[in-house]
């Protein structure tokens, strides 16, 4: 059974957390941070999203950001889930 849509409201913040694959390291050194970063910020200005905050950590990220639009943040994250 599919998972229920997310609803994300245009303007309103939003925290957005993304695991690595079965919640296993997804950082291994300094440069994978980086990557993750510039994979991120060409990802949101694309969709013309806000980033207010973020933790990068060992096994997982902590987002808040604000969408332009009802898609904004499913869009950014699935350009971002590679890199996990």
């Amino acid at each position: 059974m599919p998972r229920k849509q997310r609803m994300y409201l245009s303007g309103v913040p939003a925290h957005v957390v993304q695991h690595g694959n079965y919640r296993e390291s997804c950082f291994f050194q300094d440069e994978d941070y980086q990557f993750y970063l510039a994979v991120l910020g060409d990802a949101l200005r694309r969709y013309r999203m806000q980033l207010h905050a973020y933790v990068l950590m060992t096994k997982h990220v902590h987002l808040l950001m604000t969408p332009t639009d009802e898609s904004g943040i499913s869009r950014v994250m699935q350009a971002c889930m590679f890199c996990m």
